[in-house]
């Protein structure tokens, strides 16, 4: 079974559930998945993170719509 059929079936049996304890259980465990999630960084990430994080300390950052801007002009460069 891949995935888009092993989805389907969950869907299936769970839309015939009428046990509302057991639905909630259900809930609880796609909620506590939803919060478990991480993103796995490289050193390199990591380190780019850091460096990042010791300048916003700084006070070197811009604000979104600035980089909006600078993003835009290096795409229309191309």
């Amino acid at each position: 079974m891949n995935t888009i059929q092993l989805r389907q079936e969950l869907i299936h049996r769970i839309s015939r559930i009428e046990d509302l304890d057991f639905l909630n259980a259900i809930k609880t465990i796609l909620d506590y998945n939803k919060k478990e999630s991480f993103i796995e960084l490289t050193a390199d990430q990591e380190k780019e993170l850091l460096v990042a994080s010791k300048e916003a300390k700084k006070g070197n950052v811009i604000s979104q719509s600035e980089m909006d801007r600078k993003v835009e002009e290096w795409l229309s460069e191309k």
